[in-house]
């Protein structure tokens, strides 16, 4: 998937799991705020687990057991789901291919974050998660009132 920027091409890629420099960016951060994750979310046509079991599932099946079971993950740790939507067309911009689903959840901090997904329940869980995305993007957001005047 490629996005054009300023005359230039910029790539996206969707992933999984985040690569060993995004991992040591986000431990190596220390301001404790809470942070809302925006989900972008691809699902594979059939769910695919880790551990090769044979399913019928597909992708997005496979990863609504997830977000059923996410949800007290982030309950355990403080945080929650904010909001969850399917993607029904792009409104501004291009891209090659559009993501599936959006979904946005809220941790108190990056540390709890890390709490939950290090948490061996969640880890079980997560499987799900890996079954039924082709690939997603996460980005990490703030709260910042871009509408207030100066």
């Amino acid at each position: 998937m490629s996005i054009k920027k300023r005359g230039e091409l910029m790539e996206v890629k969707n992933a999984v799991m985040p690569n060993e420099a995004q991992l040591k960016e986000f431990n190596e951060q220390s301001e404790d705020k809470p942070i809302f994750m925006v989900n972008l979310l691809k699902f594979k046509d059939k769910a695919q687990y880790p551990d090769k079991r044979e399913t019928d599932l597909t992708g997005e099946e496979a990863y609504a057991i997830y977000g059923e079971e996410v949800t007290g993950h982030l309950a355990k740790v403080g945080g929650k789901p904010i909001f969850g939507g399917n993607v029904d067309r792009l409104m501004l911009g291009e891209v090659e291919d559009l993501w599936d689903k959006v979904a946005i959840a809220m941790y108190p901090s990056r540390k709890a974050m890390l709490e939950m997904i290090m948490d061996p329940d969640y880890i079980k869980s997560a499987q799900h998660r890996v079954a039924g995305l082709e690939g997603q993007l996460n980005i990490e957001t703030s709260v910042e009132d871009i509408f207030q005047k100066s």
